[in-house]
């Protein structure tokens, strides 16, 4: 995917989501789907500036690094782990049961202090406009969930009766669903990032705004 320079000079490319951790606590549910409940958690950091143009400044200075060293404006990332049943039968292993605990993580920024009232419903606005963005990534990444619980649940592998090859097995399918989960996230932020498009837009008038 080509880079995307924002007029802060940073790069817009978003983090790919790969990271399978541990489920936070403290999270609010997000969607409930057949025998789970996916939720979600928005962490903030603090951008300064009384102007439409200074807080995206900030933004550039003080944005999530992806990637190394790239600042990105907003990013969606995902904690999940698995409560798995594998049952042998005969000479055969069965995934009986695969239950997912899933939370999607956003983060955004907030302005540090008070703001005069224009920039303040500018900035809302342009905060607003993320939080739809990163959804939509967030709920790209429910239906990877999903996928991985279709194909997980009924699994069997013949002659393994230790159940290890199973576990090799449904390795390589979940491999091949969060690609196409990532290469989905890039094709939708090659949209939402191109001259024109919708994050353009926001920080267009973000910056040219009060």
């Amino acid at each position: 995917m080509r880079d995307h320079a924002t007029p802060g000079g940073f790069d817009m490319q978003r983090a790919a989501v790969t990271s399978w951790l541990v489920l936070a606590c403290g999270v609010m549910p997000l969607a409930a789907q057949a025998g789970w409940t996916a939720r979600e958690r928005t962490e903030t950091y603090a951008v300064e500036g009384t102007s439409g143009a200074e807080l995206y400044q900030s933004i550039g200075a003080r944005g999530p690094k992806i990637d190394g060293d790239r600042r990105t404006i907003a990013h969606t990332n995902f904690e999940l782990t698995w409560t798995r049943s594998y049952q042998p039968r005969g000479r055969s292993c069965v995934l009986a049961k695969a239950v997912p605990k899933l939370t999607i993580v956003t983060t955004l920024p907030r302005a540090a202090g008070p703001l005069p009232s224009a920039v303040q419903a500018s900035w809302q606005t342009f905060v607003a406009g993320l939080r739809r963005h990163e959804a939509v990534h967030g709920g790209f990444i429910t239906d990877m969930v999903k996928a991985i619980e279709a194909q997980s649940v009924g699994l069997a592998v013949a002659d393994d009766p230790g159940c290890k090859k199973i576990r090799v097995e449904l390795t390589g399918r979940l491999a091949a669903l969060a690609e196409a989960q990532r290469e989905r996230s890039r094709e939708f932020d090659r949209v939402e990032m191109r001259d024109g498009g919708n994050i353009q837009s926001l920080i267009l008038a973000l910056v040219n705004g009060p």
